[in-house]
């Protein structure tokens, strides 16, 4: 099964096995625990087509984690607003306690764009996912100490970490990156529902290196003469040759998250898209086939809200699933420094993507 069938026989799961549960929000819930969704990547990207996806905000959410931004200003410039709840009510809560009355969420956003001073101020949402993914602060040893007096933490870029990696350990069972750092989760709007994924590598097979050639060349009519026949130890040789100076992949690469918090309605499927999105860009990275996609869902919910939109999701017949095409892929571990044109020259285009309605929920901050 596929991963909208999955998803779609989740949503029937939490109707069927769902218990009461209330929320931070007040909004209230039914919810399971422990449920895993997964999806070879080879069978489509996994963009769900039971209802339209907002992939513009998809990617750019995650170009944000990945510059390492925790500002919604990058994001409103972009035009995405997904993060603003968070910040407006932190920021409604601050100056009822000031005693004040703030303005209204439409000027918020046009004031965070437009004032840097009140974006530093308002807009900034704490140490939360592109912080931790790019710059987690350990302390300093003393020695660090004695010898940079002044400097107490130090940062550790995981991402960068992650694809060095990748290119010169990729068997490693340690290819993690972490969002959930304790010592900082009380500094954050939103502690991450997200906290974690892993990657794992394998080599690929003869047989999947040259159906890969085969894919390649029927695209650019490369397909060297002599080597379609039935293949010996020396034509496997010759024609591997001929594989690497095409630089086709040797190793294929999945990709596991770790989610404790699971929105199914609103949250999940961008999730979903998201993960693909950031295991398609990886593997463009460093030059690997990207192979599955797996969620690790902790309290799999849906707020009461959602139910009757859910309901309708259900009744709908998926269509095929479309495929993504990256045109310029991403120097992922240089882009943290916010370099505007290498976020312009990135391109990821879906493709054949045909979808029901949009079905439109609340979202709950």
């Amino acid at each position: 099964m596929n991963i909208e069938g999955q998803y779609l026989n989740l949503l029937q799961d939490i109707l069927d096995n769902g218990v009461e549960k209330q929320d931070r929000t007040g909004t209230g819930t039914i919810s399971v625990f422990g449920r895993q969704i997964r999806h070879k990547m080879k069978d489509g990207f996994p963009l769900l087509t039971t209802k339209k996806m907002y992939w513009k905000g998809i990617v750019t959410e995650l170009l944000w984690f990945l510059r390492g931004d925790t500002n919604i200003k990058w994001l409103l410039e972009n035009g995405n607003e997904i993060w603003v709840g968070d910040a407006y009510k932190n920021y409604l809560k601050q100056k009822e306690l000031m005693g004040i009355s703030g303005m209204d969420r439409v000027s918020f956003m046009k004031k965070i764009v437009s004032d840097d001073s009140f974006a530093n101020k308002w807009g900034n949402l704490g140490p939360v996912y592109g912080k931790q993914w790019r710059s987690w602060k350990r302390p300093s040893t003393r020695d660090e100490k004695i010898v940079e007096p002044g400097i107490y933490h130090k940062y550790i870029d995981q991402i960068a970490n992650l694809i060095n990696d990748l290119k010169t350990n990729p068997d490693s069972r340690r290819l993690m990156v972490n969002a959930w750092n304790v010592g900082e989760l009380d500094q954050m709007t939103l502690p991450p529902c997200h906290y974690g994924f892993q990657v794992y590598t394998r080599e690929l097979t003869f047989e999947e290196r040259r159906d890969l050639m085969v894919q390649y060349t029927n695209d650019n009519n490369l397909l060297p003469i002599g080597y379609n026949v039935p293949f010996g130890e020396e034509s496997k040789r010759k024609y591997l040759e001929v594989c690497n100076s095409y630089n086709i992949p040797t190793r294929a690469i999945s990709l596991m998250w770790n989610q404790r918090s699971c929105d199914l309605f609103l949250g999940i499927p961008f999730n979903i898209a998201s993960y693909g999105l950031l295991l398609e860009i990886i593997a463009k990275e460093v030059n690997m086939v990207p192979l599955e996609l797996i969620g690790n869902l902790g309290d799999v919910h849906l707020y009461n809200n959602h139910i009757e939109q859910a309901k309708e999701q259900m009744t709908r017949e998926p269509f095929e699933l479309p495929t993504l095409k990256i045109i310029n892929g991403l120097d992922i571990v240089n882009i943290k420094d916010g370099t505007q044109d290498r976020f312009e020259r990135f391109e990821a285009h879906i493709e054949n993507y045909q979808s029901h309605p949009t079905i439109k929920a609340p979202l709950s901050n």
